[in-house]
């Protein structure tokens, strides 16, 4: 392997901008597996490429769980087909949740823009009277 498909922890956490910590935390998740180099880890061209799904499926609200699944579906796959397979069934149901977290806060604003409205009649009725009472 040559030392340019050879990447520092430093090297991923500046090419993806995250913290070393973050990558040190998806290692103990046992999602990519550095190799070592004394005490520096040295990550091949796979675990980048491992790390570059892991945070574009936290970038659409799947867990760790779900992004391992994945991850363990694309090494024992042949070919794509069953990883791709899986990775639909869980970005339809991701979608379907943030559908209803946006219906759920439309139906929120829809209440707020109500109360509101009371609000200002209120304060509008108050200022009438007010102003009526001292005019």
């Amino acid at each position: 392997m040559t030392q340019q498909e050879l990447f520092s922890i430093s090297d991923l956490a500046r090419d993806f901008g995250v913290t070393l910590r973050t990558i040190r935390f998806y290692e103990e998740q046992g999602l990519i597996e550095p190799e070592r180099a004394g005490r520096q880890r040295v990550f091949t061209r796979r675990d980048r490429a491992r790390l570059k799904l892991i945070l574009r499926g936290k970038r659409i609200g799947l867990s760790l769980q779900e992004i391992r699944e994945i991850l363990d579906l694309y090494e024992l796959a042949k070919d794509e087909a069953s990883q791709s397979l899986k990775l639909l069934r869980l970005l339809s149901e991701r979608r379907q949740q943030l559908e209803e977290q946006r219906n759920d806060i439309d139906a929120v604003l829809a209440e707020i823009d109500t109360l509101e409205a009371h609000c200002r009649t209120v304060i509008d009725e108050m200022t009438a009277k007010s102003n009526a009472a001292n005019g």
